[in-house]
Formats: C-alpha cells, sequence, structure tokens
C-alpha cells in the first residue's frame, strides 16, 4: 500500500509539473500541440529517410530518383526543411488562435458584463462547443437583464406604497397647532423619507445606466470637501497631485467617496483626503480621528444594513449603508474599499480604483 502510495504522489507531482510548464491559455496549448505535432512529424520522416534507404555498391547508381548520400544532410536540403517547418509553425499559430478567438470573446464579454449588463449580445460563431457557449451566455445575460427589470418594477411599487401613507403623515403633520409637535413631526416624517430613498436607490442598483466617462479625480474630492465645508464639518483636501483620469461612472463614483466622508465625518468628527498614485491604481485615502472599530467588525461593516452601533437612530447609527453602497461601487468600477484602524486612532477609508 506505501509503494501504491507513493506511485500516486509522484504521478500528481508529474502531472503538477506538466501543468505549471504548459501555457495557461487555450491558444496558448492548442499552439504547443500543434508545434510538437509538425516537429515530430518532421523528425519521424527524416529518420525514414537517411535510415531506412537501401544501400548501393560502390559505384553503382541508384535507380529512379536520386537517394540522399551517408553522412549529414546537405545544406540545401536543411534550407528546405527550415523553410518547410516554418511554414506549419506559421500555420499552426494562425490555426490555434483562430480556434482560441471565440472562447477569449466570450472571457471578455463575461468582464465586461459586471459593468454594463446592457451591453449587446455576443455573435455566435466559431466551433459548435464555442457556438454553444456563447448561446448560453447571451441566454443567462437575458435573464439578468429581466430579473432586473422586475427588481425595479417591485422596487418601483414599494416606493409607492410606502410613500403614499408618508406623505398622508407630511400633510397631517402640517395642520397641527402645536409648532413644536409640527416641527418634531416634520423632522420624523424627513427622516423617514430619506431612509426609504436612500435603501430603495440601493436596492434598485440607480447607478448601472449610467454612462462611463473619464473623471478627473482632483477636482471631483476638492469638489465634495468643499460641500462638506459649507455644511460647516472639518473636511480637508490635502496638497493633490496631478493623476491620469479614472473611468468612472460620474453620479456612482461622487456618492462613493461622499459616503466615506460622511461616515468619517458622524463618527470621527473630521475627514483628512488625498490621492495617491500607486502603480496602475489611484488610492483616494480618507482619514477621521474617532475611535475607531473593532478588528472583528472591518469587514463586517462593509455589508449592508450592519452598524456596530447599536443606536436606531440615523444622525448617529446612519441607516447602515453607506459603506455597503461605497463598496458595491468600487467593485462596480474594478476596485477595492477596504477599511483599517490608524496606529494613532481613527479609521483609514482606502478606495483603490484603475487608472485608464
Amino acid at each position: 500500500m506505501a509503494g501504491v502510495s507513493l506511485l500516486h504522489t509522484w504521478r500528481a507531482r508529474l502531472a503538477s509539473g506538466a501543468e505549471r510548464c504548459l501555457p495557461d491559455s487555450l491558444f496558448g496549448r492548442l499552439a504547443v500541440l500543434l508545434a510538437v505535432a509538425v516537429i515530430s512529424s518532421h523528425v519521424l520522416a527524416l529518420t525514414m529517410l537517411f535510415e531506412m534507404r537501401p544501400d548501393f555498391p560502390p559505384g553503382m547508381p541508384p535507380p529512379g530518383l536520386p537517394l540522399p548520400p551517408h553522412g549529414p544532410p546537405p545544406l540545401e536540403l536543411l534550407l528546405d526543411i527550415g523553410v518547410r517547418l516554418s511554414a506549419l509553425l506559421l500555420a499552426a499559430w494562425i490555426g490555434a488562435r483562430w480556434l482560441s478567438d471565440p472562447v477569449r470573446r466570450l472571457a471578455g464579454a463575461a468582464r465586461e458584463l459586471g459593468h454594463n449588463i446592457h451591453r449587446p449580445p455576443l455573435p455566435e460563431s466559431g466551433t459548435r462547443e464555442c457556438r454553444e457557449a456563447t448561446q448560453v451566455f447571451n441566454q443567462m445575460q437575458q435573464r439578468i437583464r429581466a430579473q432586473l427589470e422586475e427588481r425595479d418594477q417591485f422596487v418601483a411599487a414599494v416606493s409607492h406604497d410606502l410613500r403614499t401613507p408618508l406623505t398622508r403623515l407630511a400633510l397631517r403633520a402640517e395642520s397641527l397647532k402645536d409648532a413644536a409637535d409640527r416641527q418634531r413631526f416634520a423632522k420624523d416624517v424627513a427622516e423617514m423619507d430619506t431612509m426609504i430613498r436612500v435603501t430603495l436607490d440601493y436596492l434598485r442598483g440607480a447607478a448601472d445606466a449610467e454612462p462611463w466617462v473619464p473623471m478627473d479625480m482632483a477636482s471631483l474630492v476638492e469638489s465634495l470637501a468643499h460641500d462638506q465645508q459649507d455644511c460647516g464639518h472639518d473636511v480637508q483636501a490635502l496638497t493633490l497631485p496631478p493623476v491620469p483620469p479614472v473611468r468612472a461612472q460620474p453620479t456612482a463614483l461622487r456618492r462613493c467617496i461622499s459616503n466615506l466622508l460622511d461616515n468619517a465625518v458622524r463618527y470621527g468628527g473630521s475627514a483628512r483626503v488625498h490621492l495617491v498614485l500607486a502603480g496602475p491604481t489611484l488610492q483616494v485615502l480618507v482619514h477621521d480621528d474617532g475611535p475607531g472599530i473593532p478588528e472583528a467588525e472591518l469587514g463586517r461593516v462593509l455589508q449592508p444594513f450592519y452598524r456596530v452601533e447599536g443606536s436606531r437612530n440615523r444622525h448617529t447609527g446612519g441607516v447602515g449603508l453607506g459603506l455597503a453602497a461605497a463598496h458595491d461601487i468600487a467593485r462596480q468600477h474594478g476596485g477595492s474599499l477596504q477599511l483599517r484602524n490608524r496606529p494613532g486612532g481613527g479609521i483609514e477609508a482606502e478606495l483603490v480604483l484603475p487608472l485608464g
């Protein structure tokens, strides 16, 4: 049993080594397979040509076509073999690329689907397997679009059903004689309206249909900082270097960074934001001076409707969607959002976005 186990282990290691040596793309593996087939056929043909020919006595010419003499092949023959082999290898490369092109298009469409669900369907071309895979992909896209439309209709109906009694409540509150009661009722109605709007916007994914355009991130961050300052908040945009534009949905990305600033101001009392170039990405760093978050809660606060604070007061605990919405917008832009505790206290929110 030990010998069988050892044999299986060596087989697994050999298979793993061969897997690492081979290209990881369909095009690369097809090209290697065709190249090996072409070279092997030439080696076998040369072996038969120079080793499996009849011998003739000296001075006796061979009948029919002249056969190659003993010894190394002449330069003309090597040149002929090289030209033929190069042509066959080029044909193998073109054939492998032709066969793998539909799969490459399908992979690109799958990546783009996360950014634009309304993209046109893929043409069903290529081999039968590729056509079947493309057809299934197009059907999946249609089903997702149908589900999103049903979601939008459901959210619109819920929004109408919730806002109708809320509107009646607001009208009745205006008829109250006591000014203090009227003000308190109006504040509660406005708070409920804000909670409904934020929740339904998150569920609906309001930024899905927004076009993608290049954005100047330095101008966007400075504008958001000025908006916060106009509201009396201590928000500073540190010296921002000139950075390349970011391909983004303007309203969605503005809401993402605004949510990070709101979160920093609500829990930390202030916010400092600056931009950092890191290779092909741009980092938007938002610092606050608050108490921080327990390490076990750093990942959970990015989930919808989760709040570290147990209070249901929106002005202290929020709705629980600001960071979740920012996290989703970052992923829609091909980036990421991470939170970490600063050594000196407070939270650092790191929004990473791809450039271009």
